[in-house]
């Protein structure tokens, strides 16, 4: 009777072992090859942007040209850049994205974003930086935009989507000339508590804008070093 109570909790337990063992192999190969396809897409949207030099990985996915999203009016000059966040916690860019798209269907409002950064640092465009995106209210005409994406009501965002925003906001700026000073939240523009937690806590967006300025000098520095690259190469040939 013994021997076959210890037959059975042994069989009992190499059923467990072998149960754990299996879960713990599929873990590690489906998270693996989650890891790698990730690191694979940030390689390929690295190449897609090579000749923007200084530029985070982004992904171009223009909204169609319609009256409630991407009007495709021509925007002239660009004196600033302003930061917001969704307010819709958990969402991705993606998911912002084709919110933007849908709404030449929907006609629910008037809403874009030139860029969205989403929590895991993804950064996707929706509208050229040569267009008019509705975003900023009175400052629509002399802006970029950026929305920003958050995991819960306080806004904050994750160190992925605030280290994506830094790049994209120096690179940005590098490009047209632009520097800390021009760039502003949402709150700046109407009063709105966006981007809520850099509204909620003025000293972060402080520190904020200091990355940003030392993001902008890495920029500059890559550009010249091209620069010197190039000519090289130039006097080489």
């Amino acid at each position: 009777m013994e021997r076959k109570k210890r037959r059975r909790q042994i069989r009992k337990n190499f059923i467990l072992l072998f149960g754990v063992s299996v879960f713990l192999v599929l873990t590690v190969w489906f998270g693996g090859r989650k890891f790698f396809a990730w690191t694979h897409r940030q390689e390929l949207l690295k190449s897609e942007n090579a000749s923007f030099i200084g530029a985070p990985p982004f992904e171009v996915d223009l909204l169609d040209i319609n009256e409630y999203s991407r009007p495709g009016i021509p925007l002239e000059k660009i004196n600033g850049i302003v930061v917001h966040y969704t307010a819709n916690p958990g969402s991705t860019a993606q998911n912002n994205r084709d919110y933007f798209e849908g709404l030449k269907d929907s006609h629910e409002t008037k809403v874009s974003s030139h860029f969205v950064v989403g929590t895991e640092g993804e950064i996707v465009q929706c509208i050229p930086s040569t267009e008019v995106a509705y975003a900023s209210n009175s400052r629509n005409d002399d802006t970029l935009s950026i929305e920003c994406c958050h995991l819960d009501e306080t806004g904050e965002f994750t160190e992925e989507t605030y280290v994506s925003l830094v790049r994209l906001t120096g690179w940005l700026c590098q490009r047209f000339g632009l520097d800390s000073s021009d760039v502003i939240r949402h709150y700046d523009v109407t009063g709105k508590i966006c981007p809520k937690y850099y509204v909620d806590h003025p000293d972060k967006w402080e520190e904020f804008l200091q990355d940003v300025d030392a993001q902008i000098k890495e920029v500059e520095k890559e550009v010249e070093a091209a620069a010197e690259n190039t000519a090289k190469k130039g006097l080489g040939s």
